[in-house]
C-alpha cells in the first residue's frame, strides 16, 4: 500500500525551521506532494533562497520519508518564495517590491556602500531578484563599485534601471558628470530619492537595497517616509569612535518605528596573506558587543582585505573575483543571516497583524 499524505506530512512535522522556531508543515513550507507507489515527491518551499539550513533541511527530509514503510525513492526539491515585509499600512511607490532594507553607518570610511554592493550580489548569486538603490546623493560610488557606467533607459514614463551582476541599479551617479558637485537642500534630496522609487520600473524583487549617506539627515527620514522599510542594517567597524555613531544611528531608526535587521561589523581584522597570522587594527569585537548591548542581531564579521579594495574600484565584487577568500565567505555567511532575520521580522509583523485584527 503507498504512503499517504498524512504519514509524510507527520514525519516531516519533526523538522523545526531553527529562525522562525516552528516545524516546516504548520509554517506551510511542504508542498506539491506526490505519491506514485512507492516514489515520493515534493517541495519544500522556504522563506528566502538564502536559507542557511537549507542544505541540512534537504538532508533531514530524505532521511526521515526513506525511513517510512514502503518508500523505496524520494525527490525533495528545495526552493523559495520571499516573504513579503508587512510594514504599517501606508502608500507604497513600489509595490512589486516584497522587502524594503535601509543599509546605514553613523559615520563615513566604514565601507557601507561596499557592503552594500557586496550584499546585493551574494543575495542574487543564491537565487534571489535584488535591487540596490543608491541613495547617497552626495557621494553617489555604486555604479563605480558595481562596475557599469551605463544611465538606465526612458521607457515611457519610467525609467529602467542599469544592471550589473545581476542587479538592477539606481544612482544619482548615473545622471550627472564625475565631476560636478551636487549642492542640494533637504527638499531637493527627498524629492530625488521619490523619483528613484516612484519612477523607476524596478518590477519584482525579492529585495531592494538602499544604501543611505552616513549619519542620520534628509535620506534616512525621506526613505523612512515615502515607503514601508521592512528593516534597516546599521554597518560599523570596530573602534569606539564608529559605534558611538553607529549607535545613534539605531536610535534614529527606533523613532521612525523602523525594524532593525543586525549590525555588520565591517574591517574587523586583517589576516596575512602570507602567513595567516590575524591583526587587529581597528581593535575586534566591538560590533558584536555593541549588538549584545543594543538588543539587536549581529550579522557578522568582515575581514580587512585589499582584494575588497580592488573589487570595488575594478567594479568586480569579490565574490566575483576570489569566491573561495575568507572575505567573499564573510559576505555569503552575513548575506544569509541578513535574510534569516528578514524572515523572522516578517514572521513577527503578521503575528502582530493577527493579533490586532
Amino acid at each position: 500500500m503507498a504512503v499517504s499524505e498524512k504519514e509524510i506530512l507527520g514525519a516531516l512535522s519533526k523538522i523545526q525551521d531553527p529562525d522562525l522556531h516552528k516545524d516546516i508543515v504548520s509554517l506551510g513550507f511542504v508542498q506539491n506532494i506526490k505519491v506514485n507507489q512507492s516514489h515520493i515527491a515534493l517541495d519544500i518551499v522556504l522563506t528566502t533562497p538564502a536559507c542557511p539550513v537549507k542544505d541540512q533541511m534537504r538532508e533531514e527530509a530524505l532521511r526521515l520519508l526513506k525511513a517510512l514503510p514502503g518508500v523505496s525513492k524520494v525527490d525533495v526539491n528545495m526552493t523559495s518564495n520571499v516573504t513579503r515585509g508587512s510594514a504599517e499600512p501606508r502608500e507604497n511607490l513600489i509595490p512589486l517590491v516584497k522587502n524594503i532594507i535601509a543599509i546605514s553607518s553613523g559615520k563615513g570610511g566604514v565601507g557601507k556602500s561596499t557592503v552594500s554592493a557586496t550584499l546585493a550580489v551574494a543575495l542574487t548569486q543564491m537565487g534571489a531578484k535584488v535591487g540596490l538603490m543608491d541613495a547617497d546623493i552626495y557621494g553617489p560610488n555604486i555604479p563605480i563599485i558595481m562596475g557599469t557606467g551605463k544611465p538606465p533607459v526612458q521607457e515611457g514614463q519610467k525609467l529602467l534601471p542599469a544592471e550589473s551582476h545581476g542587479v538592477k541599479l539606481m544612482s544619482m551617479g548615473f545622471l550627472v558628470p564625475e565631476d560636478q558637485a551636487i549642492v542640494w537642500r533637504g527638499p531637493m534630496i527627498h524629492g530625488a530619492i521619490q523619483q528613484f522609487l516612484r519612477d523607476v520600473e524596478w518590477g519584482e524583487l525579492d529585495y531592494l537595497l538602499v544604501d543611505l549617506p552616513p549619519g542620520t539627515g534628509d535620506a534616512q527620514l525621506s526613505i523612512s517616509q515615502l515607503v514601508p522599510l521592512t528593516g534597516a542594517v546599521i554597518v560599523t567597524t570596530p573602534q569606539e569612535v564608529a559605534l558611538h555613531d553607529a549607535r545613534k544611528g539605531l536610535a534614529m531608526f527606533q523613532k521612525v518605528n523602523v525594524p532593525m535587521i543586525g549590525l555588520i561589523e565591517n574591517m574587523s581584522y586583517f589576516l596575512c596573506p602570507h602567513c595567516s597570522e590575524r591583526t587587529e587594527i581597528f581593535s575586534h569585537g566591538g560590533g558584536q558587543k555593541a549588538a549584545e548591548k543594543l538588543g539587536i542581531p549581529f550579522l557578522g564579521e568582515v575581514p580587512i582585505d585589499p582584494s575588497v579594495r580592488a573589487g570595488g574600484d575594478s567594479g568586480i565584487p569579490i565574490l566575483l573575483s576570489q569566491p573561495n577568500s575568507p572575505s567573499a565567505v564573510a559576505f555569503r555567511n552575513i548575506a544569509r543571516a541578513a535574510a534569516a532575520q528578514i524572515s523572522i521580522q516578517n514572521a513577527r509583523q503578521k503575528t502582530k497583524l493577527k493579533i490586532i485584527q
